[in-house]
């Protein structure tokens, strides 16, 4: 318990935002936390963060509720907030993206037309398979499977299993065929 609890104030000292952990978690060396200039990290009970995992905060809200594993690789960028529930497994390669550049104007640098930032919520009981990559705005329901490479956007359904690019529903688990 006192290796995360100087483990967190280490990382919160190098990314000017608070990083918590809610008690026993397995971190790998290599993993990254920073918050970044007001975000805030919070990381749940029993969390499992992989060799070069990374939570960048960029000063949103980034919250993993117990169990989550987050395997090597995957990357959080949690500009307008992320919210990952319990008992989710998220597969290496992953990348959560919680927020998009604005694009519109033809006659300014996308670089100068900033960003959107609506956040990500995903449920309980979730799987993300190996390279998904899920985007600004979207909301898993609880029980869903993303398949690998899946690129998800929008709502699902509960206990929906999502495959694809652009991902689409397949069918519900626990439905036969």
């Amino acid at each position: 318990m006192l290796f995360h609890s100087i483990r967190a104030f280490i990382v919160r000292l190098k990314s000017c935002g608070a990083v918590k952990f809610d008690g026993r978690c397995r971190i790998s060396p290599g993993a990254i936390f920073e918050a970044g200039k007001g975000g805030c990290v919070r990381i749940g009970h029993n969390c499992d963060v992989r060799h070069g995992a990374m939570i960048l905060g960029f000063g949103g809200r980034v919250r993993l509720g117990r169990n989550v594993s987050l395997n090597p690789y995957s990357i959080i960028y949690g500009h307008g907030g992320v919210n990952i529930g319990d008992d989710v497994r998220i597969a290496a390669h992953v990348v959560i993206v919680a927020f998009n550049h604005r694009f519109a104007d033809r006659d300014k640098p996308i670089k100068k037309q900033g960003n959107t930032k609506k956040g990500i919520e995903i449920g309980n009981d979730v799987w993300i398979g190996a390279g998904a990559k899920i985007l600004d705005g979207t909301r898993i329901a609880d029980g869903c499977v993303i398949g690998a490479n899946a690129v998800l956007s929008g709502q699902t359904v509960p206990f929906g299993i999502y495959a694809g690019a652009p991902a689409k529903l397949i069918k519900l688990r626990g439905a036969p065929g």
